[in-house]
């Protein structure tokens, strides 16, 4: 009895110790929102709004940090994009929040000129979303370790789209294999690594790391390309041929945001 007693002890610590790790390894999804602009009016009242009505309404449902970001002036479509990133612990948490916000007085309230904004007044031309899931490699999402003044910060979106998706597949094992490794080691401060699950230019794969400036955003990807480690596998032929695309966004976020 004293031995069965033991055994089962053990069964049931082996179980919370697979569970634990089960759930250490349970990944984010995000939604990433692409508010497209015209003018500078439309701007006002899409930073009113997420800044005064959608990000403090996302922190009170359990939405700990929000991301907002906008592109540099050097860009060619800054002033005519505004980039929202929510993260979620599950889908379930995603599907619900519409409906938490159609119930919620504050927030409706706060943002009532953008969700009662007139037809011919609108605070965006079209909205366009993502669906990711974050992957293996970073599950969770992560705060950008910058302490600079935002406005000065180069936040890099970028999104890498296989010709197929069996490479583009091949590809997310690349980052998960050690391409990720090397964004952090050289100081790149990611935020998310994601697999795009729903939305435009499928298969791809979406990533952001954060830099001080410009200069310094440089100066990373100069390391980045001779780095030892990058240098042996780039040109492993199990990685031939896995980015067909590679879409690069130049970004800083808004003073409000919590990325």
């Amino acid at each position: 009895m004293k031995e069965l007693k033991t055994l089962s002890l053990g069964f049931f610590a082996l179980c919370l110790l697979l569970s634990s790790s089960l759930m250490a390894q349970k990944r984010d999804f995000y939604e990433l929102r692409t508010y497209h602009i015209e003018n500078a009016e439309q701007e006002a009242m899409l930073d009113d709004y997420l800044a005064n009505a959608f990000i403090p309404a996302a922190h009170r449902h359990g939405i700990a940090k929000v991301g907002v970001f906008k592109p540099i002036a050097s860009q060619p479509d800054a002033g005519k994009k505004v980039y929202l990133f929510v993260p979620f612990k599950s889908m379930d948490e995603f599907l619900a929040l519409e409906s938490k916000l159609a119930k919620d007085a504050a927030y409706q309230t706060a943002g009532s000129a953008y969700i009662n904004a007139a037809y011919d007044n609108p605070p965006y031309k079209r909205i366009e979303t993502s669906i990711l899931q974050a992957m293996t490699g970073q599950p969770k999402f992560a705060e950008s370790e910058l302490t600079n003044a935002k406005k000065d910060r180069v936040y890099e979106l970028r999104s890498y789209e296989g010709p197929t998706e069996r490479l583009y597949k091949q590809k997310v094992k690349m980052f998960n294999s050690g391409e990720m490794d090397i964004f952090s080691r050289i100081d790149c401060s990611p935020i998310f690594y994601a697999e795009t699950i729903a939305g435009a230019n499928m298969p791809n794969l979406v990533y952001m790391t954060t830099h001080e400036n410009m200069e310094i955003r440089n100066e990373h990807w100069n390391v980045f390309r001779t780095d030892p480690a990058w240098l042996a596998m780039k040109d492993l032929p199990e990685y031939a041929n896995t980015v067909s695309r590679n879409d690069t966004r130049l970004l800083y976020p808004a003073e409000y945001s919590d990325l």
